[in-house]
Protein backbone atom coordinates (compact mmCIF):
# COMPACT_ATOMS: atom_id res chain seq x y z
CA UNK A 1 0.00 0.00 0.00
CA UNK A 2 1.39 3.30 -0.99
CA UNK A 3 1.66 6.13 1.94
CA UNK A 4 0.01 8.84 -0.03
CA UNK A 5 -3.98 9.34 -0.26
CA UNK A 6 -4.85 8.07 -3.82
CA UNK A 7 -6.67 11.34 -4.25
CA UNK A 8 -3.07 12.89 -3.96
CA UNK A 9 -1.88 10.61 -6.43
CA UNK A 10 -3.88 10.83 -9.07
CA UNK A 11 -4.82 14.19 -9.29
CA UNK A 12 -1.73 15.43 -11.56
CA UNK A 13 -1.74 11.66 -13.97
CA UNK A 14 1.39 11.35 -15.61
CA UNK A 15 -0.14 8.76 -17.99
CA UNK A 16 -3.11 6.99 -18.88
CA UNK A 17 -4.35 3.82 -16.21
CA UNK A 18 -3.59 0.77 -16.94
CA UNK A 19 -6.45 -2.02 -16.38
CA UNK A 20 -3.88 -5.39 -16.80
CA UNK A 21 -5.52 -8.43 -18.29
CA UNK A 22 -5.14 -11.11 -16.22
CA UNK A 23 -2.88 -14.27 -16.97
CA UNK A 24 -3.49 -17.97 -16.93
CA UNK A 25 -1.90 -21.04 -18.16
CA UNK A 26 -2.36 -24.25 -19.02
CA UNK A 27 -5.21 -25.27 -18.26
CA UNK A 28 -6.59 -21.76 -17.96
CA UNK A 29 -5.33 -21.25 -14.38
CA UNK A 30 -3.56 -18.40 -13.22
CA UNK A 31 -0.25 -17.56 -14.05
CA UNK A 32 0.77 -14.86 -11.70
CA UNK A 33 4.51 -14.81 -13.09
CA UNK A 34 3.77 -14.07 -16.43
CA UNK A 35 0.49 -11.35 -14.58
CA UNK A 36 3.85 -9.90 -12.37
CA UNK A 37 5.72 -9.36 -15.71
CA UNK A 38 2.91 -7.22 -17.25
CA UNK A 39 2.02 -5.24 -14.58
CA UNK A 40 5.67 -4.58 -14.54
CA UNK A 41 5.73 -3.86 -17.84
CA UNK A 42 3.12 -1.37 -17.55
CA UNK A 43 4.65 0.15 -14.66
CA UNK A 44 7.42 0.97 -16.34
CA UNK A 45 6.40 2.42 -19.24
CA UNK A 46 4.35 5.49 -17.71
CA UNK A 47 1.17 4.10 -16.43
CA UNK A 48 -0.27 6.79 -13.54
CA UNK A 49 -2.21 3.61 -11.36
CA UNK A 50 -2.67 -0.09 -12.15
CA UNK A 51 -6.24 -0.96 -11.87
CA UNK A 52 -6.04 -5.08 -10.82
CA UNK A 53 -8.85 -7.29 -11.63
CA UNK A 54 -11.55 -5.01 -12.76
CA UNK A 55 -13.10 -5.07 -15.76
CA UNK A 56 -10.30 -5.71 -18.22
CA UNK A 57 -9.29 -7.96 -15.84
CA UNK A 58 -11.85 -10.57 -15.56
CA UNK A 59 -13.33 -10.12 -12.04
CA UNK A 60 -16.44 -11.61 -12.31
CA UNK A 61 -14.13 -15.05 -14.00
CA UNK A 62 -11.94 -14.90 -10.44
CA UNK A 63 -12.41 -17.00 -7.67
CA UNK A 64 -11.98 -14.79 -4.43
CA UNK A 65 -8.63 -16.50 -3.53
CA UNK A 66 -7.17 -15.98 -7.62
CA UNK A 67 -8.72 -12.39 -6.92
CA UNK A 68 -6.52 -11.78 -3.86
CA UNK A 69 -3.65 -13.41 -5.50
CA UNK A 70 -3.51 -11.36 -8.27
CA UNK A 71 -3.62 -8.30 -5.95
CA UNK A 72 -1.38 -8.90 -4.13
CA UNK A 73 1.24 -9.95 -6.95
CA UNK A 74 0.14 -6.49 -8.23
CA UNK A 75 0.93 -4.43 -5.47
CA UNK A 76 4.47 -6.35 -5.62
CA UNK A 77 4.61 -5.63 -8.81
CA UNK A 78 4.20 -1.80 -8.54
CA UNK A 79 7.06 -1.61 -5.28
CA UNK A 80 5.08 1.50 -4.43
CA UNK A 81 5.67 3.51 -7.56
CA UNK A 82 1.99 3.89 -8.44
CA UNK A 83 -1.24 2.98 -6.65
CA UNK A 84 -3.17 0.32 -7.19
CA UNK A 85 -6.74 -0.37 -7.38
CA UNK A 86 -8.62 -3.43 -7.10
CA UNK A 87 -12.15 -4.43 -8.38
CA UNK A 88 -14.98 -5.18 -5.95
CA UNK A 89 -18.42 -6.14 -6.68
CA UNK A 90 -21.38 -8.11 -7.04
CA UNK A 91 -23.94 -7.92 -3.74
CA UNK A 92 -22.97 -6.31 -0.75
CA UNK A 93 -21.74 -9.26 1.48
CA UNK A 94 -19.43 -10.16 -1.90
CA UNK A 95 -18.48 -6.96 -2.20
CA UNK A 96 -17.51 -6.46 1.04
CA UNK A 97 -16.00 -9.50 0.75
CA UNK A 98 -13.40 -8.87 -1.96
CA UNK A 99 -12.53 -5.54 0.04
CA UNK A 100 -11.22 -6.76 2.85
CA UNK A 101 -9.00 -9.63 0.31
CA UNK A 102 -8.20 -6.36 -1.38
CA UNK A 103 -7.02 -4.14 1.31
CA UNK A 104 -5.10 -7.30 3.00
CA UNK A 105 -3.34 -7.99 -0.50
CA UNK A 106 -2.25 -4.31 0.42
CA UNK A 107 -3.98 -2.26 -2.64
CA UNK A 108 -4.42 0.96 -2.10
CA UNK A 109 -8.44 1.61 -3.16
CA UNK A 110 -11.10 0.15 -4.23
CA UNK A 111 -13.55 0.35 -8.11
CA UNK A 112 -17.01 -0.56 -6.97
CA UNK A 113 -18.58 -2.24 -9.87
CA UNK A 114 -22.06 -2.39 -10.02
CA UNK A 115 -24.32 -4.80 -7.69
CA UNK A 116 -25.57 -7.68 -9.24
CA UNK A 117 -27.99 -7.79 -11.88
CA UNK A 118 -30.82 -6.33 -9.71
CA UNK A 119 -32.36 -2.94 -11.05
CA UNK A 120 -31.89 -0.46 -7.82
CA UNK A 121 -33.39 2.51 -6.94
CA UNK A 122 -31.39 5.48 -5.68
CA UNK A 123 -31.80 4.55 -2.00
CA UNK A 124 -30.45 1.30 -2.18
CA UNK A 125 -27.68 2.11 -4.30
CA UNK A 126 -26.41 4.40 -1.63
CA UNK A 127 -27.00 2.22 1.08
CA UNK A 128 -24.78 -0.37 -1.16
CA UNK A 129 -21.90 2.37 -1.73
CA UNK A 130 -21.87 3.37 1.67
CA UNK A 131 -21.96 -0.13 3.41
CA UNK A 132 -19.19 -0.73 1.15
CA UNK A 133 -16.90 2.47 1.78
CA UNK A 134 -17.78 1.45 5.71
CA UNK A 135 -16.78 -1.78 5.57
CA UNK A 136 -12.47 -0.93 4.76
CA UNK A 137 -10.39 1.20 4.99
CA UNK A 138 -9.93 1.61 1.40
CA UNK A 139 -10.78 4.84 -0.45
CA UNK A 140 -13.94 3.58 -2.91
CA UNK A 141 -14.20 5.19 -6.44
CA UNK A 142 -17.94 4.41 -7.31
CA UNK A 143 -18.25 3.02 -11.25
CA UNK A 144 -21.55 3.99 -12.98
CA UNK A 145 -22.88 2.07 -15.51
CA UNK A 146 -25.24 -0.64 -16.51
CA UNK A 147 -27.57 -0.82 -13.73
CA UNK A 148 -25.40 1.37 -11.33
CA UNK A 149 -26.84 4.87 -13.02
CA UNK A 150 -26.79 8.07 -10.36
CA UNK A 151 -28.64 11.30 -9.64
CA UNK A 152 -26.90 14.01 -9.28
CA UNK A 153 -28.45 14.48 -5.89
CA UNK A 154 -27.06 11.05 -4.95
CA UNK A 155 -23.79 11.57 -6.20
CA UNK A 156 -23.60 14.56 -4.40
CA UNK A 157 -24.35 12.38 -1.04
CA UNK A 158 -21.97 9.59 -2.35
CA UNK A 159 -19.15 12.54 -2.14
CA UNK A 160 -20.21 13.44 1.33
CA UNK A 161 -19.30 9.79 2.07
CA UNK A 162 -16.32 9.09 4.01
CA UNK A 163 -14.70 6.76 2.19
CA UNK A 164 -15.98 7.20 -1.23
CA UNK A 165 -13.68 9.49 -3.03
CA UNK A 166 -14.59 9.31 -6.52
CA UNK A 167 -16.84 8.54 -10.07
CA UNK A 168 -16.19 6.15 -12.81
CA UNK A 169 -18.33 7.09 -15.83
CA UNK A 170 -18.97 3.71 -18.02
CA UNK A 171 -22.65 5.39 -18.99
CA UNK A 172 -21.43 8.11 -21.21
CA UNK A 173 -23.98 10.52 -21.02
CA UNK A 174 -22.50 14.13 -20.96
CA UNK A 175 -25.41 16.13 -19.96
CA UNK A 176 -25.83 13.78 -16.75
CA UNK A 177 -22.04 14.04 -16.25
CA UNK A 178 -22.05 17.67 -16.43
CA UNK A 179 -24.85 17.81 -14.06
CA UNK A 180 -23.28 15.37 -11.54
CA UNK A 181 -19.80 17.56 -11.77
CA UNK A 182 -21.86 21.16 -10.94
CA UNK A 183 -23.70 19.65 -8.08
CA UNK A 184 -20.91 17.92 -6.72
CA UNK A 185 -18.91 21.51 -6.97
CA UNK A 186 -21.45 23.29 -5.61
CA UNK A 187 -22.74 21.17 -3.00
CA UNK A 188 -19.88 19.03 -1.54
CA UNK A 189 -16.95 20.54 -2.72
CA UNK A 190 -13.73 18.96 -2.07
CA UNK A 191 -10.84 16.32 -3.84
CA UNK A 192 -13.86 13.99 -5.50
CA UNK A 193 -12.08 12.12 -8.64
CA UNK A 194 -13.77 11.72 -11.83
CA UNK A 195 -13.04 9.25 -14.07
CA UNK A 196 -13.67 8.43 -18.14
CA UNK A 197 -14.17 4.75 -17.63
CA UNK A 198 -15.92 4.46 -21.33
CA UNK A 199 -14.19 1.25 -23.60
CA UNK A 200 -11.33 2.82 -25.60
CA UNK A 201 -11.70 5.81 -23.39
CA UNK A 202 -9.40 7.88 -25.93
CA UNK A 203 -12.23 8.36 -28.48
CA UNK A 204 -14.31 10.53 -26.05
CA UNK A 205 -11.99 11.87 -23.82
CA UNK A 206 -11.61 14.96 -25.69
CA UNK A 207 -14.90 15.59 -25.04
CA UNK A 208 -14.70 14.41 -21.02
CA UNK A 209 -11.48 16.89 -20.91
CA UNK A 210 -14.08 19.30 -21.44
CA UNK A 211 -16.02 18.78 -18.40
CA UNK A 212 -12.82 19.04 -16.50
CA UNK A 213 -12.44 15.43 -16.18
CA UNK A 214 -8.83 14.18 -16.85
CA UNK A 215 -8.95 10.85 -15.73
CA UNK A 216 -9.56 7.79 -18.25
CA UNK A 217 -8.65 3.98 -18.51
CA UNK A 218 -7.08 3.05 -21.45
CA UNK A 219 -7.01 -0.80 -22.71
CA UNK A 220 -4.96 0.13 -25.35
CA UNK A 221 -2.27 0.97 -22.64
CA UNK A 222 -1.78 -2.99 -21.98
CA UNK A 223 -0.13 -4.48 -25.45
CA UNK A 224 0.59 -0.58 -26.85
CA UNK A 225 1.68 1.61 -24.29
CA UNK A 226 3.83 3.75 -26.52
CA UNK A 227 0.25 4.77 -28.74
CA UNK A 228 -1.58 5.35 -25.26
CA UNK A 229 1.23 7.00 -24.02
CA UNK A 230 1.46 9.63 -27.21
CA UNK A 231 -1.94 10.24 -27.21
CA UNK A 232 -2.23 11.43 -23.38
CA UNK A 233 0.99 13.23 -24.02
CA UNK A 234 -0.47 15.16 -26.88
CA UNK A 235 -4.11 16.00 -25.11
CA UNK A 236 -2.49 17.15 -22.29
CA UNK A 237 -0.20 19.20 -24.41
CA UNK A 238 -2.49 21.03 -26.64
CA UNK A 239 -1.11 19.35 -29.54
CA UNK A 240 -4.83 18.56 -31.28
CA UNK A 241 -2.79 17.46 -34.88
CA UNK A 242 -1.29 14.34 -32.89
CA UNK A 243 -4.83 13.76 -31.13
CA UNK A 244 -6.53 13.62 -34.67
CA UNK A 245 -4.04 11.93 -36.52
CA UNK A 246 -3.81 9.09 -33.57
CA UNK A 247 -7.64 9.27 -33.44
CA UNK A 248 -8.38 8.83 -36.93
CA UNK A 249 -5.80 6.26 -37.98
CA UNK A 250 -5.80 3.64 -34.87
CA UNK A 251 -8.53 4.41 -32.08
CA UNK A 252 -11.33 5.13 -34.84
CA UNK A 253 -10.27 1.69 -36.18
CA UNK A 254 -9.81 -0.11 -33.15
CA UNK A 255 -13.14 1.13 -31.67
CA UNK A 256 -14.73 -0.35 -35.29
CA UNK A 257 -13.21 -3.62 -34.87
CA UNK A 258 -13.68 -3.78 -30.99
CA UNK A 259 -17.64 -3.44 -32.01
CA UNK A 260 -17.57 -6.62 -34.15
CA UNK A 261 -17.87 -8.84 -31.05
CA UNK A 262 -19.19 -8.89 -27.88
CA UNK A 263 -16.67 -8.95 -25.23
CA UNK A 264 -14.17 -7.97 -27.05
CA UNK A 265 -13.62 -5.01 -24.76
CA UNK A 266 -11.56 -7.98 -23.13
CA UNK A 267 -10.84 -10.78 -25.39
CA UNK A 268 -9.58 -8.62 -28.34
CA UNK A 269 -7.13 -6.58 -25.64
CA UNK A 270 -5.99 -10.04 -24.75
CA UNK A 271 -5.21 -10.69 -27.94
CA UNK A 272 -3.32 -7.62 -28.58
CA UNK A 273 -1.08 -8.46 -25.82
CA UNK A 274 -0.34 -12.16 -26.88
CA UNK A 275 0.39 -10.41 -30.57
CA UNK A 276 3.07 -7.83 -28.51
CA UNK A 277 4.83 -11.41 -27.16
CA UNK A 278 3.57 -11.96 -23.40
CA UNK A 279 1.60 -15.11 -23.46
CA UNK A 280 -1.55 -13.96 -20.81
CA UNK A 281 -3.43 -17.05 -22.16
CA UNK A 282 -7.59 -17.15 -23.47
CA UNK A 283 -10.35 -15.14 -21.84
CA UNK A 284 -12.35 -17.07 -19.82
CA UNK A 285 -15.97 -18.27 -20.40
CA UNK A 286 -18.42 -17.18 -20.83
CA UNK A 287 -16.15 -14.32 -23.02
CA UNK A 288 -14.54 -15.81 -25.95
CA UNK A 289 -11.75 -15.16 -28.30
CA UNK A 290 -11.79 -13.69 -31.75
CA UNK A 291 -11.40 -15.06 -35.10
CA UNK A 292 -8.39 -15.24 -36.89
CA UNK A 293 -9.34 -12.44 -39.06
CA UNK A 294 -10.10 -10.23 -36.31
CA UNK A 295 -6.39 -10.93 -34.81
CA UNK A 296 -4.88 -10.47 -38.08
CA UNK A 297 -6.58 -7.33 -38.46
CA UNK A 298 -5.90 -6.14 -34.72
CA UNK A 299 -2.03 -6.81 -35.48
CA UNK A 300 -2.41 -4.54 -38.52
CA UNK A 301 -3.81 -1.55 -36.63
CA UNK A 302 -1.51 -1.82 -34.16
CA UNK A 303 1.17 -1.85 -37.08
CA UNK A 304 -0.87 0.91 -37.94
CA UNK A 305 -0.47 3.19 -34.95
CA UNK A 306 3.22 2.98 -34.63
CA UNK A 307 3.77 3.57 -37.86
CA UNK A 308 2.09 6.78 -36.90
CA UNK A 309 4.56 7.73 -34.05
CA UNK A 310 7.47 7.56 -36.39
CA UNK A 311 5.48 9.81 -38.80
CA UNK A 312 5.38 12.50 -36.01
CA UNK A 313 9.09 12.37 -34.99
Amino acid sequence: MTPAPLTERLSDPRGPLFFPVTAYGQGGALDLDVYRTHVRRGVAAGAAAVFACCGTGEFHALLPEEFQDCVRVAVEAAEGRVPVVAGAGYGTALAVRYARLAEEAGADGLLAMPPYLVQAGQEGLLRHYRRLAAATALPVIVYQRDNAVFTPPTVVELARTDGITGLKDGLGDLDLMQRIVSAVRTEAPGDFLYFNGLPTAEQTQLAYQALGITLYSSAVFCFAPEIALAYHRALNTGDTTTVRRLLDGFYGPFVELRAQGRGYAVSLVKAGVRLRGLDVGEVRPPLHEPPEDHVRQLAQLIERGYALLEADK
